[in-house]
């Protein structure tokens, strides 16, 4: 067992490590993973729920497994849907703008027109 560090002050001795502040630890910590695995461990939590582990995950496995906890797929394809119709919209003005302007240049201005008169 290793010695515990004191030093000396004053002729009193004080430990280096406070007492009493660090959390409980648990050597019996029961790992739980969504697949169905569990195994103990010892932890600060009495019990941890995982979502893969080393008997699913497919780095150990060598199977190819999608993981999607949280939605990200979903979330990523609906930026990319909200992406996509900005864009359309974004289309639909710049091309309704051009209709304006040619429907604009075709129109002649009071100056122009009797210029044409005049000729």
């Amino acid at each position: 067992m290793p010695k515990k560090l004191t030093f000396f002050t004053n002729a009193v001795k004080l430990p280096l490590v406070k007492t009493d502040i660090h959390p409980k630890y648990y050597q019996d910590c029961k790992i739980s993973c969504a697949c169905g695995y569990s195994y103990i461990s010892g932890s600060t939590l009495p019990e941890i729920k995982v979502e893969v582990c080393s008997n699913c995950h497919p780095f150990y496995t060598g199977k190819e497994k999608f993981v999607d906890t949280e939605g990200r797929v979903e979330r990523y394809q609906r930026k990319v849907e909200v992406a996509r119709k900005a864009k359309e919209e974004i289309k639909a003005k710049v091309e309704k703008k051009q209709e304006k302007a040619q429907i604009s240049s075709n129109v002649k201005s009071l100056k122009d027109l009797l210029r044409e008169v005049q000729r």
